[in-house]
């Protein structure tokens, strides 16, 4: 015979036509409810999980994982030794020194802006800046050349254009004979570039650190930036570094000016996680509905299978298995339409745009104009767990009261 027997029967109950058609109505509901949960929270998470990617990309391409710099408004002591001892760390893939000026800007208008001096050569090592040049070129800040590279939108607000000159502003006050006055210099705008973040594209300006440090009246880079082989191990990497070189570096990182950006999408991410698996819970209801009837159905079953020598363990595991098979197939409908839908949803939206003439995301108003997916088999795997945890839940309450008939009872009227 057939073993286990709860299987056996469990499975000839899902395949049995029953006499109430109406179990069978609500079983196929249980099993499509569940499946649009799965789906719907995949999607969900995936979109999410897109938006933290692109997030991430954009904002860490332009800023470092790490940073070793000096005392403030200082430049890095002994920075070659700097260099060389931070290269020389298992973690560090790129390095490059840069130099930090708070400046004011002028053209056809004004506004205020970081201007960052760097080596275009090793630039490259820890931003990609390079990658998202729109007009010009990066490589024309070359020492002496007083040339700058802007955002676009700094670009927009200055009303300026490659070839178009800027006069530059620094805060910090030198003394003529005319008195103390801040430094002024021009520059020629040669690259614009666009990294999608407005904090970079409306406040960021590249120059030759060698022009830098002769504005700034410095011998030496304000600090070193770092590339990391895992930005999460920022803060043991970081940790190392300060115990390594000494006090008189400060070592910080990402997560020390980006930390509670990225904890606040974490946190969006779970919250929202947690209330779609209430959909599931609802999908859940259905089931249990379900197994209720299907047991009130069978009682007359129940009752010979007991005056056979079924236990009462065993009548549970018949009507387990009808639930268990129900969130089974509805996890892997769900899971399978979930990942398609994930996998394509940049494509679908973008039709549903052109068939619509609706633009869900608007390049003059969001920095990401489309709809991100990227799918994670972690989130999937968290996903199909907590749906069969809920669903094999179900199925012990009903199962229990199957477990709880009494024959000579269940027999009176048949």
């Amino acid at each position: 015979m057939f073993r286990p027997l709860e299987l056996f029967i469990g499975l000839r109950y899902t395949r049995a036509k029953r006499r109430n058609q109406f179990i069978s109505f609500i079983s196929s509901v249980s099993i499509v409810c569940i499946t649009i949960s799965v789906m719907a929270l995949i999607t969900v998470m995936s979109v999410m999980n897109g938006f933290d990617y692109q997030l991430r990309s954009r904002i860490l391409g332009a800023i470092s994982d790490a940073t070793v710099a000096g005392l403030p408004g200082e430049s890095v002591q002994n920075w070659p030794y700097a260099m060389k001892v931070v290269q020389a760390n298992p973690h560090v893939r790129g390095a490059a020194p840069y130099v930090e000026i708070q400046s004011f800007m002028q053209a056809q208008r004004s506004t205020g802006a970081l201007v960052r001096g760097i080596d275009p050569a090793q630039e490259p090592n820890v931003s990609d800046i390079n990658k998202h040049m729109i007009a010009g070129s990066f490589d024309s800040l070359t020492p002496d050349s007083w040339n700058i590279v802007l955002g676009k939108d700094l670009a927009i607000q200055l009303g300026v254009n490659v070839g178009d000159r800027v006069t530059m502003v620094v805060p910090e006050l030198r003394a003529t004979p005319m008195g103390a006055v801040p430094r002024i210099r021009g520059f020629k705008v040669s690259g614009i570039f666009e990294m999608g973040m407005e904090e970079f594209d409306s406040g960021l300006g590249l120059i030759s650190m060698s022009d830098a440090e002769k504005l700034k009246s410095i011998n030496g880079p304000t600090g070193i930036r770092l590339k990391l082989d895992d930005l999460y191990n920022a803060g043991p990497v970081a940790r190392e570094l300060a115990n390594t070189l000494g006090q008189v570096y400060e070592v910080t990182t990402w997560m020390d000016s980006h930390a509670n950006f990225f904890s606040a999408i974490s946190m969006e991410k779970k919250v929202m996680f947690i209330i779609l698996s209430l959909i599931i819970l609802v999908a859940v209801i259905n089931l249990i509905s379900m197994l209720m009837m299907l047991v009130t159905d069978k009682q007359a079953d129940i009752a010979i299978l007991r005056t056979l020598g079924s236990t009462p363990r065993s009548i549970m595991g018949m009507f387990m298995v009808q639930g268990v098979l129900v969130g089974f197939v509805g996890i892997g409908f769900g899971v399978t339409l979930g990942s398609l839908l994930s996998w394509q949803l940049p494509g679908i939206v973008k039709w549903i745009e052109h068939v619509t003439g609706v633009v869900f995301l608007s390049p003059d108003v969001y920095y990401i104009s489309e709809v991100p997916s990227k799918l994670d088999w972690h989130d999937v795997t968290w996903v199909a767990l907590t749906t069969f945890a809920f669903s094999l839940l179900a199925t012990l309450y009903p199962a229990w009261r199957a477990s709880r008939t009494q024959p000579a009872q269940a027999l009176r009227y048949e």
